[in-house]
């Protein structure tokens, strides 16, 4: 099958789109895996009875509870609107590619 030039370029477009989607898909799931991390851990800090401890490298430390809760609900929030972020470039990405796979199969199919 020949393919013109043009077409050729919409498959490179195309392959650079599917990396670009596997990446944000990394992304988001690394985001997630924080996420649940840090909800679980402030969900243990709010449970702990006396004191609370963070690490930091290889050495535990003492903390405040409520200092270390609003840090935990910090980063939740902002992860969560990483998250968010992430997903809105994913379904963009997701549109691209598959308007981009429709004009090559029309193509291919002329």
């Amino acid at each position: 099958m020949d393919i013109d030039q043009e077409t050729g370029q919409k498959i490179q477009d195309l392959q650079i789109l599917e990396q670009n989607f596997q990446n944000i898909s990394m992304q988001k799931q690394a985001f997630q895996l924080e996420l649940n991390e840090t909800s679980t851990a402030l969900e243990e800090v709010g449970k702990a009875k006396g004191d609370v401890f963070r690490v930091l490298g290889q050495v535990m430390v003492k903390s405040d509870k409520s200092e270390l809760k609003k840090e935990l609900k910090e980063k939740k929030d902002l992860l969560e609107l990483r998250i968010k972020a992430v997903e809105k470039q994913d379904l963009g990405l997701r549109e691209s590619i598959e308007r981009l796979r429709g004009e090559i199969v029309s193509k291919i199919h002329d």
